[in-house]
């Protein structure tokens, strides 16, 4: 496998000690099936275009294309792109460290994007691992700001392994909060020996991580289809069909968790 090139290159700073590095999305979507949208009746692959909304032609050079607020009906207040970069110059190709907080203290919620951030030449390395060992022994996380996607976003750094991890995170106003969602959930407490049956299916479900329990079975479905299309074939043999759910929500728990267990003990495990 070919090694994946560095989408961003600059520096991680703490305090005086500064270093080079290069960071990589750690997630890829590019072996995921891509559509095109065709014209049913040429067979021919459809292009958008951006348009004037007013006069409805083609705005098709770049330079004619700005960013634009909107302040009032049909006026907007422009920027140029450089005017956007320039907002956040600082934060463009520098981590600077400012402060940590316990790694366990921030919520999954909060975490968006993660990306693997290694030293670039032999001469960061040093810095860079004193850093990274100093935050692993501590348990803290960095947390700093860094212009990705065209934006700053709020950055958390956390040690993996022999590198880093730079997770962005999600605004302070784009997280709900959850205390008026489920206070609902509140009002109903299980029984113990409802508790005690439920530990049990899950002790018989429980087993090792691996990527493999997170693979997409909508994906493998749409290759064979499209694999048998190449082939010629009109049709590919449909999946079974799953049970529908109940009619009714309303279960008695100790009967399904009979069932459950009685279930699980006699189908051997994958």
């Amino acid at each position: 496998m070919a090694q994946q090139r560095a989408f961003w290159k600059g520096y991680l700073k703490l305090s005086l000690v500064t270093c080079r590095v290069t960071m990589t999305p750690a997630v890829t979507a590019s072996a995921k099936l891509h559509f095109r949208t065709v014209d049913r009746r040429t067979g021919h692959r459809v292009v958008s275009e951006y348009v004037d909304a007013e006069n409805g032609k083609p705005v098709e050079e770049e330079e004619d294309q700005l960013k634009g607020f909107p302040r009032e009906e049909g006026e907007y207040v422009l920027f140029e792109d450089e005017e956007l970069d320039d907002v956040a110059l600082e934060s463009t190709r520098t981590i600077d460290i400012e402060q940590f907080v316990p790694a366990s203290s921030i919520g999954w919620i909060w975490y968006d994007k993660p990306h693997y951030l290694a030293p670039a030449d032999e001469v960061s390395e040093e810095a860079f691992s004193v850093i990274r060992e100093a935050m692993a022994k501590t348990g803290t996380a960095g947390i700093s700001r860094l212009v990705l996607y065209r934006r700053e976003h709020p950055v958390l750094l956390l040690p993996r392994g022999k590198g880093m991890i730079v997770w962005t995170l999600r605004f302070g106003d784009e997280v709900r909060d959850e205390q008026d969602l489920f206070a609902a959930a509140d009002k109903v407490k299980p029984s113990t020996k409802a508790l005690s049956m439920m530990r049990k299916v899950i002790a018989e479900r429980t087993d090792k991580w691996s990527p493999e329990m997170v693979t997409d079975p909508v994906e493998a479905r749409l290759h064979d289809i499209i694999n048998a299309r190449r082939k010629g074939k009109k049709k590919a043999s449909k999946p079974p069909k799953s049970e529908p759910p109940p009619e009714s929500n309303v279960i008695d728990i100790m009967s399904a968790l009979r069932k459950s267990l009685s279930s699980e003990r006699r189908s051997p495990r994958r």
